[in-house]
Formats: C-alpha cells, sequence, structure tokens
C-alpha cells in the first residue's frame, strides 16, 4: 500500500495528502496570500504531501524529526532552493540533449545581458515571474507599513515597485525585512534602474555570486558583493 511503515488507521497516505493540501490551498486563500491558481495548488500539494508522510515514518525518524530544534523555515528554505536548482539542471540538460549548441539554461539567467531582458519582462504578468506581490492596502494591514512611508521610499528609490496595468504599482515582498526593504535594494535599484530587471536579476541564481541569490544575500546583510556584481551587470 505505501513504502512507509505503522500506517495510521482509516486512511491512505494519499487520501490524506490530499485533505491536508485542500486545507493549505483555503487556508492561504482565506488569510489573503497572493498567490495564482497554480501557486496555490503546488503549495497544498506540497504541504499534504509533507504532513501525509510524517504518519507513515518509521518511529525512529519520527522521534528525530520531532526532536529537531533548528529553524524550520531557514531549512525549508534551503530545500525549495535545492529542488529549483535540481528542477532548473533537469531543464538544461533536456534542452542539451535537444541542442547542444544552447548554453544558456534557466539555472543561469545573468549569463544573457540584462538589457535583453527588458522587453520580454514588460511583456510578461508579474505574477509569472516576480514571485508574490501585494499593493499598498495589503502592505499597510499585514506588514504595518504606513502608505506615506511606502511611497517615500518608492520615489527615493528604496523599494522596488512594478507597475500593473495603468498607474497602479505592487511590491515583491520578499524584499521586505522586518517592516523595511532590505538593506542594499536602493544600491542596486541606483545600478539597475529598470525595476523589472533589478528585480529579475536580484531573485534568481546569479553565476557572479556563485549561484546564489541575490535577494537572499541582502536578507542576510550581505551587501557588498550584491552591490557589486549588480553595478559591474549595469
Amino acid at each position: 500500500m505505501t513504502r512507509f511503515q505503522n500506517p495510521p488507521e482509516g486512511i491512505s497516505q494519499e487520501a490524506l495528502a490530499g485533505l491536508v493540501a485542500e486545507a493549505v490551498r483555503q487556508a492561504l486563500m482565506q488569510h489573503g496570500v497572493l498567490l495564482d491558481a497554480g501557486a496555490l495548488a503546488s503549495a497544498g500539494a506540497i504541504a499534504g504531501s509533507v504532513a501525509a508522510a510524517f504518519p507513515y515514518l518509521p518511529q525512529a525518524q519520527r522521534l528525530a524529526i520531532t526532536a529537531f530544534k533548528g529553524g524550520w523555515t531557514e531549512l525549508t528554505s534551503e530545500f525549495f532552493r535545492a529542488m529549483a536548482e535540481k528542477i532548473a539542471r533537469a531543464g538544461q540538460a533536456g534542452a542539451d540533449s535537444v541542442d547542444e549548441s544552447t548554453t544558456i539554461g534557466p539555472a543561469k539567467p545573468a549569463s544573457r545581458p540584462l538589457a535583453e531582458r527588458a522587453s520580454e519582462l514588460q511583456s510578461m504578468l508579474i505574477e509569472d515571474w516576480a514571485g508574490e506581490v501585494a499593493g499598498s492596502t495589503y502592505l499597510e494591514e499585514r506588514y504595518r507599513i504606513p502608505r506615506s512611508t511606502l511611497h517615500r521610499w518608492q520615489r527615493r528609490g528604496e523599494v522596488v515597485a512594478l507597475r500593473k496595468g495603468g498607474r497602479k504599482h505592487v511590491f515583491p515582498l520578499a524584499q521586505f525585512v522586518d517592516g523595511r526593504p532590505a538593506p542594499g535594494i536602493s544600491d542596486v535599484l541606483a545600478a539597475i534602474t529598470n525595476p523589472r530587471l533589478a528585480w529579475f536579476w536580484l531573485t534568481r541564481p546569479s553565476p557572479e555570486l556563485e549561484g546564489r541569490i541575490p535577494i537572499e544575500m541582502l536578507r542576510e546583510d550581505m551587501i557588498e558583493d550584491v552591490v557589486r556584481v549588480a553595478r559591474a551587470l549595469s
């Protein structure tokens, strides 16, 4: 029935995963988390698979996990980063098998000049590439950032603001640390003046930074290297 041991009575692992996935999806929607339909389904599926796997683990593994006192958020971020890199490498390997002359893959987006991506990003929906974004109302209600403060940051080039539609702007949530833009955001925007290009670069693994993601480095106060590379790319 399953590759795990000690299954709970009355429900299969697959059924349990489905129930948890739907509950997570509903919770995200009810709390106003801004994800498209595909991302919502993925988030629910991942949460459901993890939660449903736990009861089927051998007791020794369950006890080891229960005893873990580290940071689950950091561990989860590392898991997703590793998975994204693995998927990107698999995609590149597939592309190479079709056309060996292709040298640009999803794991190395910065290998193309940023300027070449301007029109491409302009035509793409923000939700397809920028991650979670929100407007000023959401940020004021959930992050306690007053609209006046947000607009002041925007005027000074201290926060990434992406135009959506006519005059409306949305703000990527990953750039905020403790209710403020991550340190170094303003320096990156000074170097890469197109907000879409700047955010695209900030959120992709950078070969110039040994494959690390610039926004994650800024969130960890690793500002100097990120700003240096941003200026070189510009």
